[in-house]
């Protein structure tokens, strides 16, 4: 019973997200028609709100200070 954990290409994750936040569609429906679980593409919709990018491998942006060090 045991479950093997899938791999998301992040252009995958990118194209999830925007289904989502482009069209209005509920996440459970859109993770459904993905194969993706709802919870996965939740964390993937909250992390690209927060970041700007759904996919955890890529670093947030920096804060712009106004000068280079």
């Amino acid at each position: 019973m045991g479950s093997k954990q899938r791999t998301y290409t992040p252009e995958f994750r990118e194209g999830a997200v925007r289904i989502v936040i482009e069209t209005g569609r509920p996440m459970p429906e859109v993770a459904e028609e993905l194969g993706v679980h709802s919870g996965t593409l939740h964390s993937w919709v909250s992390r690209w709100r927060r970041n700007g990018s759904a996919s955890s491998d890529r670093p947030a942006p920096a804060a712009s200070s106004g000068r280079l060090r």
